[in-house]
């Protein structure tokens, strides 16, 4: 089985593996990662609310929002859901989004999974001050039951179109037994698009199966395996996916900005480029190669990260930053074409997730140490 994001218990005995001498060339961007923040237990999320405030967020594993002001933790959580959630392994507070609009409404939105282990997006709404969430603001949007206790996604974020994205895995235990990645009814192994400028959620104008008899509504795409962190880039619109794969390879599925959605990914047809179910002789048609795989001999858990737009480093400005979360390195690879190559940037421990802030400066989370950590030169 492959070593999910947030499996505690491999989190910090998981040996680093060693990058081959191939991914490390003279093409790769001269990194710095400077500690910023220190004492956040296990960081599941790292973002911007877009409000010009300069704040980031992070979400515990545990079940609460953190505030992180000019490279201060603010003492107070923003918000604390410890008594929904049951966290543990992969699952606790997984995703935070704030609406586009967050300035105007003060809504946002968080991703967890309840004390039965199934999947909650819930909306809250910011005091009038932008101090906190208000937790009387509750309102439940979606739910979806889990089968087992690992692979449940985790990503939530908004899109250039204005709709709310949602990633959830395959349900879980190994090999994906209820062969979810690929039937249509359910919502898991799949990414979610909702519409969430009402009262309500509701399935998002144009979602590809909106109107197909059996079909999940929600559903833009499907044939995922677990995709732990998924990112927009700023400038183009594209979607990179990052999937966690299963007993040989970890990939990266990009969608082009024009994508009518509809994408099928693979799993568990297909691990990477190769056949997974049956193990040989599958089938190619109707299915969205990856971009990018890497095998167990460079790790053991994709950590999607974002396609640099800040001006720290120029010369990483345009490639898309991403990590393993089991060998700790960090690569940068050059969006271009339908088959990416990769360059090494460094390692940090336990990489689980990346954040943007509001000036595309980009941010890591060690997972084990409680740090986040700041990309620089």
């Amino acid at each position: 089985m492959s070593l999910p994001p947030v499996r505690a218990a491999l989190a910090l005995g998981a040996a680093l593996l060693v990058a081959p001498a191939e991914a490390q060339t003279s093409q790769a961007p001269q990194v710095r990662f400077t500690p910023y923040v220190s004492g956040l237990r296990q960081v599941t999320t790292l973002t911007h609310a877009g409000d010009g405030s300069g704040r980031l967020y992070a979400t515990l594993q545990a079940g609460q929002v953190r505030v992180i002001q000019g490279g201060q933790l603010r003492a107070q959580p923003f918000l604390d859901l410890s008594n929904l959630t049951r966290a543990g392994g992969e699952r606790g507070l997984l995703g935070l989004a704030f609406d586009p609009n967050y300035k105007q409404n003060r809504r946002l939105y968080v991703h967890y999974t309840d004390r039965n282990g199934d999947t909650v997006l819930a909306r809250y709404a910011a005091t009038p001050d932008f101090s906190r969430a208000d937790p009387q603001s509750a309102r439940t949007l979606f739910t979806a039951e889990q089968p087992y206790p690992n692979h449940n996604g985790g990503q939530l974020a908004f899109g250039p179109d204005g709709f709310l994205y949602l990633g959830l895995g395959d349900g879980g235990s190994a090999g994906d037994p209820q062969n979810n990645g690929q039937k249509l009814g359910t919502p898991l192994g799949k990414l979610l698009r909702f519409d969430v400028s009402g009262a309500d959620a509701k399935p998002a104008a144009g979602n590809p199966f909106l109107n197909r008899a059996g079909a999940n509504p929600n559903i833009w795409a499907y044939g995922l395996r677990n995709p732990w962190r998924f990112s927009f880039d700023r400038v183009s619109g594209d979607l990179i996916i990052a999937d966690v794969g299963q007993n040989e390879f970890e990939e990266l599925n990009r969608q082009p900005r024009a994508s009518r959605g509809g994408e099928n990914y693979g799993w568990d047809v297909r691990e990477g480029r190769s056949c997974f179910e049956p193990p040989s002789g599958c089938r190619t048609q109707g299915l969205t190669e990856p971009v990018l795989v890497y095998g167990r001999n460079e790790g053991q858990s994709i950590t999607g990260g974002y396609v640099y737009r800040g001006n720290a480093v120029p010369s990483l400005k345009g490639q898309y930053v991403f990590a393993d979360f089991g060998s700790g390195t960090v690569w940068a690879a050059r969006p271009s074409g339908n088959s990416w190559n990769k360059v090494q940037l460094g390692r940090v421990e336990n990489p689980s997730t990346f954040g943007e802030d509001e000036t595309g400066e980009l941010y890591v989370a060690e997972y084990g140490s409680g740090r986040v950590l700041k990309l620089g030169r």
